[in-house]
Formats: structure tokens, C-alpha cells, sequence
């Protein structure tokens, strides 16, 4: 497993002191109000202060204090180290663990590998690319095992169908 987790990534500055406007790669925005620092480019920053807004956070870090400075720090992201991340339930895992694992089914047939996980607002998709893509449905009725440690799924069986002319 990564020892950093992404949580954001710079998208704008905000103001003229060095404030920066980030995008949050977290399922609950109101996470940055608890953090302490960051690491940009590998390097621990402060943080002076967050404020949220609607779906975006208002972050300034110590070091920034120009518009010129912030300008620069565009599309970068932000990381934690994974000590330092939020504690998930069980059952939940951070999409950088998920993406990267082999997907078995239940049969031990090797479907393939996750490749990104979609976000549908029911429920997550992994879109598995395998010698076929297989979008698999993150339900417990398919899904039947995650084992981080390892970088193995277990799922049942994906009928693929094929629509050719």
C-alpha cells in the first residue's frame, strides 16, 4: 500500500495572498477543516487555515503568501501521510488501495486489474481492464471479498456480452 494518500488537487488561487482554491478527492469535504499540514511535491506545509465552500476548500498554507507564488502551484496535488489520514469504517477503502488490484471471480478465473473507480452517487463501479473492460458493480450481491493487503477482489462471475454489428 501507498504510504500517501492524494486528497486534493490545486485547481485556482483565491484572493491575492496566496490562498489556494483546492478540489477535494475525499467523500467528505469537511475532512480539511482537521488538517495541520499537507505535503506538496513531497514537502510538509502548514495549514494556516480552511474554509469551505460549497464543494471546494479555501486552504492557506504557511510559505504562500503571493498570488504569484500560488499561481504556480496549479493542478498540483495534495497529499497526507497515511498515519495521518482519516480512520475508515469497516468496509471502506481509500480508491488508491482499490485501483491496481487483481480481480479474481468466485470460479478463480482472473478478470483483470482495477484501472479507476467510478463514483455513481448508488453505488461505485470498478472499471476493470482485463482482456475485456468489465465494469463491476461495488455491490455486496458481486463483490464478495476486497483484501488491500494482498491487491486482491473477489467477485462473482461478470457475464460480458458482446454487441457486435
Amino acid at each position: 500500500m501507498k504510504d500517501k494518500i492524494t486528497i486534493g488537487q490545486i485547481i485556482n488561487t483565491h484572493g491575492i495572498k496566496g490562498e489556494l482554491k483546492v478540489y477535494p478527492l475525499t467523500d467528505d469535504i469537511r475532512r480539511f477543516k482537521k488538517l495541520k499540514y499537507v505535503l506538496l511535491d513531497g514537502e510538509e506545509i502548514k495549514v494556516i487555515w480552511c474554509k469551505l465552500q460549497q464543494d471546494k476548500a479555501i486552504l492557506k498554507l504557511e510559505g504562500i503568501d503571493t498570488i504569484e507564488v500560488a499561481e504556480k502551484l496549479k493542478t498540483k496535488y495534495l497529499q497526507v501521510r497515511r498515519e495521518d489520514a482519516v480512520k475508515l469504517p469497516e468496509g471502506r477503502y481509500f480508491v488508491v488501495d482499490i485501483v491496481g488490484c487483481k480481480v479474481i471471480d468466485t470460479k478463480g478465473e482472473e478478470v483483470g486489474e482495477v484501472k479507476e473507480v467510478i463514483f455513481t452517487g448508488s453505488n461505485d463501479v470498478y472499471w476493470v481492464r482485463g482482456k475485456k473492460d468489465v465494469l463491476v458493480p461495488v455491490i455486496d450481491s458481486v463483490v464478495k471479498d476486497i483484501d488491500v493487503e494482498n491487491s486482491k477482489i473477489i467477485i462473482e462471475p461478470v457475464e460480458v456480452w458482446n454487441y457486435e454489428d
